[in-house]
């Protein structure tokens, strides 16, 4: 039979004649994936002495006594001492670690903690509050990414600076600097909305009090466990409930489609720090260099935030697929997908704190923006409007102009007046700056546009903030 030490850290038991495989309980154990779920497993712990007590299962001292212990466990997770604890010990878990802690404290009602709750009831809540904390801490980071964007867009906006915009990283059509920021910071505002609609899913029904998989015949007071922990009411169906990850998955895809969001500008501020690009520098406090080459000052968080949404992406498609083969109720796989979620959260996290961080040490040079915004004929698209808006036809526009690109390449000049008279127009833009005025659709680099689409992404930042609180 299992020793008392045993049975007491594995939560069961009973039933077995021979202790277990200890490399197999090693092997088995989530202990390390689970210490950043202990705070809202102690919440969760909470509510079920709640509707235990609501229930008539536990006298209002035992009560006492449970919630005692479980202030004694939320300082020493604070203190680290829960941790030395859980690792000193064979727990599968840091839910059966919390168990036995609480146990030790309080014997005799700690006894009765478990009454009518399932690990796989009491990991479905955990992991839903998990998932609402770190969806609002997701959507604060990505509104505060968006909202410094738009900050330096409205500095741009008013310095007019302009850079030529690329397609396939090749000069493409001058923009201001404005118009880029702006651009960078949809993405980020997109990222929140999504953190915020997971924060609503994950509040939305509460799995404690579904037990194992088809609920309790004790009284539990699911409603008042599902009120104390935030939620809008007691689950549904307790077979569904157990097993179902939909809003954690929802969590770390949203943390993905964040890191992402953060990871194509990286990419751009890698090259605009380069030399040849000569767009921006990084300060040092955010660079790092080289063990052998002096000289080196590298953007390195920006590359590890690139690399961050690659891990992240991969880890998302795997935590999907490590549900796809499971039937209803709970299965051991579900380990496995909780790992991934909290591992590519944490991580898609960091990244979002780390391009925060980067880009508040981000300089960019208007000089050099400038000097290149109508290099590589980036107002040739210009011309050919003008052509349009004459009366020519979209593709006798494009192969007229085009003629006179190539011409001009040939001849190592730039488009001039020259150009504009072949081309049989009065006038065209020949210069970047031009060629935004020029520009007449909403959502173009137009001055007056980009204060208005900056305007209308602040108040969207300013609403979903709202919504948050």
């Amino acid at each position: 039979m299992a020793t008392t030490g045993e049975a007491a850290a594995l939560q069961w038991g009973g039933r077995f004649a021979v202790a277990p495989d200890a490399a197999l309980i090693a092997f088995g154990s989530s202990l390390e994936d689970d210490l950043v779920l202990a705070p809202f497993d102690v919440r969760c712990s909470r509510a079920h002495v709640t509707a235990l007590e609501g229930g008539g299962l536990l006298t209002g001292v035992a009560a006492g006594e449970l919630h005692a212990a479980l202030d004694v466990v939320a300082d020493e997770i604070g203190d680290g001492t829960l941790t030395a604890f859980a690792r000193a010990g064979t727990f599968e878990d840091i839910h059966g670690a919390i168990d036995a802690r609480v146990r030790e404290l309080a014997p005799e009602a700690g006894a009765s903690l478990h009454a009518g709750r399932s690990r796989n009831d009491q990991v479905a809540t955990t992991l839903l509050l998990y998932a609402r904390d770190r969806a609002v801490k997701g959507a604060h980071l990505t509104l505060g990414i968006a909202g410094a964007l738009e900050e330096r867009a409205l500095g741009a906006l008013e310095d007019g600076t302009l850079l030529a915009a690329t397609t396939h990283w090749q000069p493409a059509q001058p923009v201001s600097l404005a118009f880029w920021l702006d651009a960078a910071a949809q993405g980020f505002v997109r990222a929140a909305a999504r953190f915020a609609r997971v924060a609503s899913d994950a509040a939305r029904f509460c799995p404690l009090g579904s037990s194992a998989l088809a609920g309790s015949s004790l009284p539990l007071d699911r409603i008042a466990a599902a009120r104390e922990l935030g939620f809008a009411e007691p689950s549904r169906n307790a077979l569904d409930t157990v097993g179902d990850r939909d809003v954690a998955l929802d969590l770390l895809h949203a943390a993905a489609r964040a890191a992402v969001a953060a990871s194509r500008p990286s990419e751009e501020f890698v090259l605009w720090t380069t030399p040849a690009f000569g767009y921006a520098r990084l300060g040092d406090a955010a660079a790092t260099g080289s063990s052998l080459m002096p000289q080196k000052k590298n953007p390195d968080p920006f590359e590890l935030v690139r690399a961050a949404a690659a891990r992240t992406l991969g880890t998302y498609t795997g935590a999907l697929a490590s549900t796809s083969g499971i039937g209803l109720s709970y299965h051991r796989d579900l380990q496995e997908t909780k790992a991934q979620i909290v591992h590519g959260t944490e991580h898609a996290l960091a990244a979002l704190d780390a391009f925060a961080r980067a880009f508040s040490h981000l300089h960019f040079n208007a000089d050099t923006m400038e000097a290149r915004a109508a290099e590589g004929y980036t107002v040739a698209t210009d011309l050919a409007d003008a052509m349009i808006a004459g009366g020519a036809t979209a593709r006798d526009a494009h192969a007229a102009v085009g003629e006179r690109v190539l011409l001009a390449e040939r001849q190592g000049r730039a488009l001039d007046d020259g150009d504009i008279e072949a081309i049989g127009v009065a006038d065209a833009p020949l210069d970047g700056a031009a060629s935004i005025r020029a520009k007449r659709t909403s959502g173009s680099p137009n001055p007056d546009m980009v204060a208005v689409s900056i305007a209308a992404t602040q108040r969207e930042i300013d609403s979903i903030a709202k919504g948050l609180a």
